[in-house]
């Protein structure tokens, strides 16, 4: 770890942990995950509620957003891992907490967390001190993403490249430059026969919902200003093009209004999630 390294997680990382932690606390049943292991991660004390970015009504499409994905990833990991798939990789896995909430899942599959060295640290301390431990099943991968390959670590912590694996990317595409993406898609069309990427991206500005573009245009001012610019935009026919055009044999988009349908339909409270992030699913 550099001497720059912070040993802590990614405010964006913590932001996520606590919306999921909010979602049991505010959000009327059925929920769509349930999720407070995050939040016992981060300790954020008695007031974490009181945070701008905590208002129950301000961030409700994207508290739901957050959920929508988390249960749509762990929905299919939990079929792939039914059929033997046995790997799972979560790239930029921040404060992950499947393993720790669903150990029947988990204990049929190695689970691969990817991160940066400071976060993956704090996060097995943590882990520690609250009882869970890193079992065997658990492998938290610390990669400077700058400076070697994440593939390379990845291997080298016992992932079975000849094995099909689920291989999940949330909340990363859009920090990347579209070569850098390109390039993922082009590295992960090598996996095994039967392996599947879940990965999310933003649409461009024009294809988002209007009523919730001034909330994205001030998101990518606050991005800009912490100095984690949004880079890449993609429209869901673009992401699914370079998908196959990367050797994935099929690539289908999950759209805002699918997960809706999936996740939140009926709802008396009228949650949500936003139309600024949707999915593509790619299968070797």
């Amino acid at each position: 770890m550099s001497a720059e390294e912070k040993a802590e997680p990614e405010q964006t990382a913590v932001r996520v942990a606590l919306w999921r932690a909010l979602h049991v606390q505010v959000d009327a049943p059925p929920h769509v995950i349930e999720d407070e292991v995050g939040l016992r991660l981060v300790a954020p004390g008695d007031g974490w509620r009181r945070r701008p970015d905590m208002d129950p009504d301000g961030t409700s499409l994207y508290r739901a957003g957050i959920v929508a994905r988390a249960r749509f990833v762990e929905d299919l990991v939990a079929e792939e891992a039914a059929r033997g798939v046995g790997q799972y990789v979560v790239l930029g896995a921040g404060l992950d907490t499947f393993v720790q909430r669903r150990p029947e899942a988990a204990a049929r599959l190695r689970v691969f967390e990817v991160d940066r060295p400071g976060p993956q640290e704090w996060k097995r301390r943590r882990l520690a001190e609250l009882g869970y431990g890193v079992p065997d099943r658990l492998r938290l991968v610390p990669v400077d993403f700058e400076a070697e390959s994440w593939w390379e670590r990845l291997v080298a912590a016992g992932f079975d490249p000849g094995a099909p694996a689920v291989v999940a990317s949330a909340g990363v595409s859009m920090y990347l430059t579209r070569e850098a993406n390109a390039a993922t898609l082009r590295l992960l069309s090598s996996l095994a026969p039967g392996s599947t990427l879940v990965m999310t991206f933003q649409p461009p500005l024009e294809l988002i919902d209007a009523a919730e573009r001034p909330a994205r245009r001030a998101a990518e001012e606050g991005a800009r200003s912490s100095g984690t610019p949004f880079i890449s935009f993609f429209a869901p026919r673009e992401i699914t093009a370079m998908a196959l055009e990367a050797g994935f044999e099929r690539a289908r988009h999950v759209s805002a209004a699918m997960l809706n349908e999936r996740y939140f339909a009926g709802r008396a409270d009228g949650l949500r999630t936003s139309s600024g992030e949707e999915l593509l699913v790619a299968v070797t």
